[in-house]
């Protein structure tokens, strides 16, 4: 999936900004234009996540040519970031991980005392100590 991008071009005292029309929100830069792209895949990715935790739907990609042709992006380098898939993908799928007997015992104890599944409680828990560290 390619979202579309549109850059302000920078010069020797100014980065290039970049926003991401079909994201609110969205925006990155970079010192050259290769590092703007690159931070704007970053951006979107971020984006994207937050608003999947959020439970926030994902806007469509709009064809690039209707960036084009918004007069708000007149004399901006238009660009497509490419999102892996698996991004948006919510499928469940199955793991195999290993943990001493002990600390499973431990894990199963405590989710069933709060009603959640092992597999819930690992996920939920993982989540939040990603969030921590951002």
């Amino acid at each position: 999936m390619y979202y579309p991008i549109a850059i302000e071009p920078g010069d020797e005292t100014h980065a290039f900004g970049v926003v991401v029309p079909d994201l609110p929100g969205c925006f990155s830069g970079g010192d050259t234009l290769e590092e703007a792209i690159e931070n704007a895949k970053e951006a979107v990715a971020l984006w994207i996540e937050t608003a999947l935790d959020n439970d926030r739907e994902i806007p469509k990609p709009s064809p690039i040519a209707s960036v084009q042709a918004n007069e708000e992006y007149t004399g901006w380098v238009m660009a497509l970031v490419d999102v892996d898939p698996a991004l948006v993908d919510d499928k469940a799928e199955r793991v195999n991980i290993t943990i001493p007997r002990r600390i499973l015992a431990r894990i199963d104890r405590y989710a069933a005392s709060r009603g959640e599944t092992r597999s819930g409680l690992l996920v939920r828990a993982a989540l939040e100590k990603i969030a921590s560290n951002l």
